[in-house]
């Protein structure tokens, strides 16, 4: 049988090459956040300051900014479950709770110390790999899964800035254009992210054209001839998870109102260190479209932890709200939203799952009480390699019953398989004269 164009081997890979870790990176961006900390600290002792920041945060309610930590402990919860759905889709994946536990923990801890939180999906990808998932199906359950976050983030800001961009554009003026433009990029980015999914020819032959022209300027070398083989083997199969998940809409469903539920704890961290400072007269849409657009701030800035961006978009958009406590406010912000995850973060980097049962195996014992379909419950084969045939004692009573085929009725016959047995009409065990 010929191989369709449109499929391609899914070859064990390194996971390197899927981007490893970045731990140089993310190394890099700690010591600059750290600089940048002890910058803003100076800052506040130069200007005579860091008294009001200390009497600010002496008034602090920690009762509330339990709260908002507990906001900042079901983002991670609800973004190991949307990962759980798209795994869950595969009967034979190996991947576990606790391999996903650490997949998302990489995803916090390696986005926040890398600018534009760049390397949190390489990360991603490498520890699905680590967990026994091959590369190409591990891109696409990452790809899958940004692009629903990205969908999410987008449905966010859109209904935010209906709701409330007025507020701001009467309280700011022109500045919540920003907020506009860093919306449009989103809207962009989902876009190409979508042609990706869905127009996968379309994106090989631009690859191809672009490395062509790398490869004249510079010529051929290991490298290009690298990219060539990654577009031709990695976007097919990119195209055929993301399809195959979308097949799933409940899922996929389930997996947006995850998602938005995930965003919706970030975005609320605001109002309740609002409240920690004694502002109880705040209103919660307006706190919580605030702290939509201090993300969508924050992310276009090409700094580690969106440095520049969160300062300025705090500022802009809750300086008013906290008035003189601003200071402080920021600080106890950006500790829970930010500090406090990738510090939490890091020993989780390293959990991996004792087993290999897939979360759809684990699922079906749990709802049918110990009797899994026979599909989620074989052993989980290797990536690329075709089924074997399996021997068992159970052979001889299911022989039958896959003999018969799809149908158990055909002409005369009625086949029935009970308790007892299996049971054949007697018109079945009439001998059939030969057509001559």
């Amino acid at each position: 049988m010929s191989e369709s164009p449109h499929t391609v081997p899914k070859p064990r890979v390194d996971a390197a090459s899927a981007g490893g870790d970045d731990r140089k990176g993310a190394r890099r961006g700690a010591i600059f956040i750290g600089f940048v900390l002890i910058a803003y600290l100076a800052y506040l002792v130069v200007t005579g300051q860091f008294a009001e920041f200390v009497e600010a945060m002496s008034t602090v309610q920690g009762s509330w900014i339990v709260v908002a930590s507990i906001c900042m402990v079901f983002y991670i919860i609800f973004g190991v479950v949307a990962y759980a759905i798209a795994v869950w889709l595969d009967p034979e994946s190996p991947v576990g709770i606790r391999d996903l536990i650490s997949v998302e923990a990489a995803g916090t801890f390696f986005g926040n110390l890398t600018p534009m939180m760049v390397g949190g999906t390489p990360a991603q990808i490498y520890r699905l790999t680590k967990a026994g998932q091959p590369v190409g199906e591990a891109g696409a359950t990452q790809f899958t899964r940004y692009i629903v976050f990205q969908v999410s983030l987008v449905l966010w800001a859109a209904i935010l800035l209906a709701v409330r961009l007025p507020f701001f554009t009467s309280l700011y003026g022109d500045m919540t254009l920003l907020c506009l433009f860093s919306f449009g990029g989103h809207v962009v980015l989902l876009a190409g992210l979508f042609v990706i999914s869905l127009c996968p020819r379309f994106v090989i032959r631009v690859a191809h054209w672009a490395i062509g022209l790398a490869e004249r300027v510079g010529g051929a070398n290991d490298r290009t001839r690298g990219w060539r083989t990654y577009v031709d083997t990695e976007i097919y199969s990119f195209s055929e998870h993301f399809k195959h998940a979308a097949v799933h809409l409940s899922s996929m469903g389930v997996t947006l109102v995850v998602t938005m539920a995930q965003l919706a704890c970030l975005y609320m961290v605001p109002y309740f260190v609002l409240r920690a400072f004694g502002n109880h007269d705040v209103d919660f849409i307006s706190c919580l479209a605030a702290g939509a657009f201090i993300q969508l701030l924050s992310s276009a800035v090409p700094l580690p932890g969106g440095t520049g961006g969160a300062e300025g978009g705090f500022a802009l958009f809750l300086g008013h709200f906290f008035g003189a406590s601003a200071t402080a406010g920021y600080l106890v912000w950006r500790l829970v939203t930010f500090f406090g995850p990738t510090i939490a973060c890091a020993p989780l980097l390293g959990l991996r799952s004792s087993h290999h049962a897939s979360i759809h195996a684990r699922w079906d014992r749990l709802v049918h009480g110990g009797k899994s379909s026979r599909r989620a419950s074989r052993p989980a084969r290797a990536a690329g390699t075709p089924d074997a045939p399996q021997a068992s004692a159970a052979a001889p009573s299911e022989a039958p019953s896959r003999q018969a085929g799809p149908s158990r009725r055909h002409r005369g016959q009625r086949i029935r398989q009970t308790s007892g047995g299996i049971t054949v009409s007697p018109s079945a065990l009439k001998r059939r004269k030969p057509k001559r």
